[in-house]
């Protein structure tokens, strides 16, 4: 079976509220050659009314598509993604265009599955989901009316992710255990780090997961492989111990 040019980049759609909308992002997939969409929480979805926009070319993206509950459980297998925003500032800082990207992401394979990660289209991702997102992508464009079309979005990042993949076809690590952590194992990294930080005082409690903010972006910009999260997890053990024990608490 021929290997599709996108093969381990996924779209995932937050909350859709149009079935249409749905039916023309498996058409710009197909298009592209990403062959995998999921929907979190959609809003009243129905093939019925996808299929038509989605045509007979990517009717088996519609039959395939998969649908979880949270945005959680939709990244769980993913070892990098990226959330998309048409707004800036605040938490949104350090943001990409998809041309800056798409060569990143490209190259990121070889070590994981990625995601695309898209918001409703009334609204868009909001603080809390671009969070657990590893980095964000915007799209320019050239008035003030800053926002696109879902399907528009979706095509215009896989298209630089395409041209990209023209210049470096995917080839995958022939060792397990070079793989990136997947979203499961960083949320487990995360929690650690954050409570480790706070046993010996580094970071505040009271408002701990802004203050964590930087150090996770730092963390998904070093992608760490599977043996040393093993490695970070067994550090992040022994300076707690020491910090029981430096507080009098038994070991």
């Amino acid at each position: 079976m021929t290997q599709l040019p996108l093969h381990g980049i996924a779209v995932i759609l937050f909350r859709p509220k149009y079935s249409e909308n749905v039916g023309s992002v498996a058409r710009a997939c197909a298009n592209m050659g990403c062959g995998q969409i999921l929907l979190v929480d959609p809003w009243d979805f129905d093939a019925q009314r996808a299929l038509p926009l989605a045509t007979h070319h990517a009717q088996h993206l519609i039959d395939n598509l998969r649908i979880v509950p949270t945005l959680a459980e939709a990244l769980a297998p993913f070892a990098f993604s990226y959330g998309t925003t048409a707004r800036l500032g605040g938490w949104r800082k350090v943001v990409h265009t998809p041309r800056e990207v798409a060569p990143h992401i490209i190259a990121q394979r070889a070590y994981g599955d990625v995601a695309l990660v898209f918001g409703p289209e009334d609204r868009g991702l909001t603080n809390t989901e671009i969070e657990v997102c590893n980095a964000l992508i915007t799209i320019p464009t050239s008035t003030e009316l800053t926002s696109l079309n879902l399907a528009q979005a979706v095509l215009l990042i896989l298209y630089e992710c395409f041209l990209a993949a023209q210049e470096k076809p995917l080839r995958l690590s022939r060792y397990p255990k070079d793989r990136a952590i997947n979203h499961d194992e960083q949320a487990i990294l995360f929690a650690t780090l954050r409570d480790t930080l706070l046993a010996i005082d580094y970071i505040k409690p009271n408002n701990p997961e802004y203050f964590m903010l930087s150090i996770k972006r730092f963390i998904h910009r070093l992608a760490p492989r599977r043996h040393e999260f093993n490695q970070i997890m067994g550090l992040c053990r022994q300076i707690r111990r020491l910090a029981r024990l430096a507080h009098g608490q038994p070991d």
